[in-house]
């Protein structure tokens, strides 16, 4: 700063004669104490401080430069620099009401609503520093320290909360010039050692207590502040450490001493108190919050009190960021604490951010990763105005080609929404209808048929893209593709595909090895093999033949693409046959399809509420989530378990024709029950968990149409209209028919 000492003489000279004025008013430097004045202090004398002060506060305010940030910062740094935050401090605290109210007077300049002259946000969020200096003094000069219902002081925490609200995102040098990192921690950090006390006093009181505490909307309040604080405090120390020529994270052990060259006493105390005391709290509240709901056994309410624990650890893992291990306290934290996670995120909401929680998808078991996924991650739908869903009118004769310019052509803020769709001479709507056509919709585009994707020869459920081009037009179809996906997933519509290991991990942004290979191209996957393993003279004998080139197909016909600049001319040989594989695996299943891998994921990140986190969501799931979330259970269906699930209307569970309804189904084949299902659901591939992973139970009612014609279907409702049939034969035969492949997907719903 002592470049700022050189110029601003105008603006040095009357910042010096404001704080001399005050100081000499306070007894502090010279003349008169307050005690001494007051009996002569005359309200002349008073119009004069109040000239000299807050006329030089105004002043000093209209005076910052406008026509560079630089210059604009430099300006208000020298506020610090002179000690002005103090003076109107002291000034304020003295028991001389007029001093008082010239004090508050002046410090209300750089509150809002008064802040608001200034010209712009930017020179408005450079005063931040000012009033965090102007509360710290506050406090220090005040008989009562925690005394918060003070007004001034509160508008001043107001103030501050809003300025360093507004500059999370901004990078630091832009609101905070020439203070250096330490300057900005020594700043911040009483703010934070106090916010943690409440949060600690807040988080026993909900752990201590039976129910709610009333806590509230201040310890909510306490929690918001605390994580502005924080963040700034974090990213002090991050510039901090990095200025000593040292890395993040920093070992906070006996080492980390005054002779550490990054030792600072706050960056200590807030690794093994605030961080520690804190999760230390929070474990021990989810440890007692899950021993409440035991000993309530089954007869509990949750208390949204509780919600509060995934707040405040949200805040701590911005920390931990900063120390070694403090990632692995948190998970080990959440391990231990499964349940009472699971409970927490039963009850969360869409708003909530839980996003941060991810990174730890290892403690998570897949229904949690899913549901936060889910909430986080896609936009929630419209369900009272009807009229802004997506409506699609679509033939089946035409499913794909008119669901494609339905949908790929659709402004996707319309499709987050919601969709409404309606077959062509069709009377049925609903959620139902939808969950068939994500459905059959995906058979389409995954069809073999199709030349989109290949199936993996050992498994002919998993898919991934051809590299083959085709035709130009089809990259369109990949986006396509990807909005489809992210709808089947956003509606949590188990599709029957799944994607092999060479297409996730392309989504995910991760390098593909020989291994990952194995299933999608067997062929070239034990080839490659060969190289590696075969005798290096064999090798070096050039009897192969092998350069560095690979034949593909383009547009219909055949052409060779090299693996690297000259590589037609470059013979493999036993020193460079791993970059010779590692370049064909490359080309194969990274360069060839990335043009429709991109295509998809744009496609997919259509349908998310932003774009940006379509990679974070593959990088938040194991490749067996997404196989669970697309493909469903792989499991025969259980009859027994099917059964168990039904709730029945006008008819009895021993009654005649629900006997010979589920004789009938043990007798289908796999294919057969997975027909009547989608039929009655437009569920085909069941969750994970089975009937319970529904998001309803299954009826059957008794309709009073003639035994003549086939069972009907409200898929919405999972109900199944089931005529009173004569006997099992006739029962069979009409079951029968409408498993046909096909059949039940038009007919009799309603």
């Amino acid at each position: 700063m002592a470049g700022l000492i050189k110029g601003h003489h105008q603006t040095k000279k009357a910042l010096n004669d404001m704080v001399s004025s005050v100081y000499r008013r306070l007894g502090l430097i010279g003349g008169d104490s307050d005690e001494e004045s007051s009996s002569s202090f005359s309200s002349s004398s008073s119009s004069s401080l109040r000239e000299d002060i807050v006329g030089c506060v105004k002043e000093f305010l209209r005076m910052i430069p406008r026509d560079s940030r630089k210059k604009s910062m430099e300006h208000l740094q020298l506020f610090y620099i002179f000690s002005g935050s103090e003076a109107l401090a002291r000034l304020f605290n003295s028991p001389i009401k007029s001093y008082k109210d010239i004090g508050e007077e002046s410090i209300r300049l750089f509150l809002k609503p008064e802040i608001g002259f200034l010209p712009t946000r930017y020179i408005q969020n450079q005063c931040a520093l000012i009033v965090s200096h102007i509360c710290l003094f506050l406090r220090v000069t005040s008989d009562d320290l925690y005394d918060e219902d003070e007004p001034l002081y509160s508008s001043c925490r107001e103030t501050l909360e809003y300025l360093l609200k507004s500059i999370v995102f901004a990078k630091r040098s832009r609101y905070f010039g020439n203070f250096h990192p330490l300057q900005i921690i020594e700043i911040f950090f009483p703010f934070v050692r106090e916010l943690s006390v409440k949060l600690l006093n807040g988080l026993y009181s909900i752990k201590t207590s039976e129910s709610s505490t009333c806590l509230g909307l201040s310890f909510e309040s306490d929690i918001r502040e605390f994580a502005i604080f924080s963040l700034h405090m974090c990213r002090a120390i991050e510039d901090y450490v990095r200025s000593k020529g040292h890395s993040l994270p920093l070992c906070l052990d006996e080492k980390f001493d005054e002779h550490h060259p990054c030792y600072l006493f706050e960056i200590k105390w807030f690794g093994e108190f605030v961080f520690d005391d804190l999760l230390l709290e929070i474990n021990r509240c989810m440890s007692r919050m899950k021993d409440n709901i035991n000993k309530a056994k089954g007869a509990w309410e949750f208390n949204h009190e509780w919600s509060y624990y995934l707040y405040v650890l949200k805040e701590l893992n911005t920390i931990s960021k900063l120390y070694q291990g403090a990632e692995e306290k948190i998970s080990s934290g959440l391990r231990s604490n499964q349940f009472s996670l699971d409970i927490l995120f039963m009850y969360s909401k869409r708003s909530d951010d839980h996003q941060w929680l991810l990174k730890y998808k290892n403690v998570l078991d897949f229904e949690t990763r899913r549901h936060l996924m889910v909430m986080t991650m896609f936009p929630e739908e419209e369900k009272e105005d009807h009229k802004k869903l997506h409506k699609m009118l679509i033939d089946r004769s035409q499913l794909l080609t008119e669901s494609f310019e339905q949908i790929a052509h659709a402004n996707p803020k319309s499709i987050h929404n919601g969709i409404f769709v309606e077959f062509k001479n069709e009377v049925a709507t609903g959620h139902g209808v939808l969950r068939e056509w994500l459905f059959l919709v995906c058979q389409e585009l995954f069809n073999p048929q199709n030349p989109l994707f290949l199936a993996c020869p050992h498994d002919r459920r998993r898919f991934f893209p051809n590299p083959a081009k085709v035709d130009p037009l089809h990259l369109n179809y990949f986006g396509f593709c990807g909005q489809v996906i992210a709808l089947a997933l956003m509606h949590e519509v188990q599709v029957g595909i799944a994607f092999d290991r060479v297409f996730f991990l392309q989504l995910s942004g991760e390098r593909i090895s020989l291994e990952d290979i194995r299933y999608a191209d067997p062929c070239l996957y034990n080839s490659c093999k060969k190289i590696l393993e075969m005798d290096a003279d064999f090798m070096d004998s050039d009897a192969m033949g092998l350069t560095f080139v690979k034949e593909i197909e383009e547009f219909g016909s055949r052409k060779v693409v090299e693996l690297c600049p000259g590589g037609n001319t470059l013979v493999v040989n036993s020193k460079n046959r791993e970059e010779y594989v590692h370049l064909l695996i490359q080309q194969c299943f990274v360069k060839s399809i990335s043009e429709k891998v991109s295509y998809f994921t744009r496609g997919f990140g259509d349908i998310l509420c932003k774009r940006r986190l379509q990679k974070i969501f593959f990088q938040s799931l194991e490749h067996k989530d997404l196989d669970r979330m697309l493909l469903g259970s792989d499991k025969a269906i259980c009859v027994k378990d099917w059964k168990a699930h039904t709730d029945y209307n006008d008819y009895k569970e021993t009654d005649d024709q629900i006997c010979w309804f589920w004789k009938v189904v043990e007798g289908m084949s796999l294919e057969q029950q997975r027909e009547l299902l989608f039929f009655w659901t437009s569920v085909k591939y069941l969750p994970v968990n089975g009937f319970s992973g529904l998001p309803s139970r299954l009826y059957i009612y008794k309709t009073s149409v003639s035994h003549y014609h086939l069972p009907s279907s409200h898929t919405c409702y999972y109900r199944l209209s089931l005529p009173h049939y004569p006997s099992l034969a006739v029962m069979q035969q009409h079951l029968f028919l409408i498993c046909q492949e096909h059949l039940g997907c038009s007919f009799g719903f309603l």
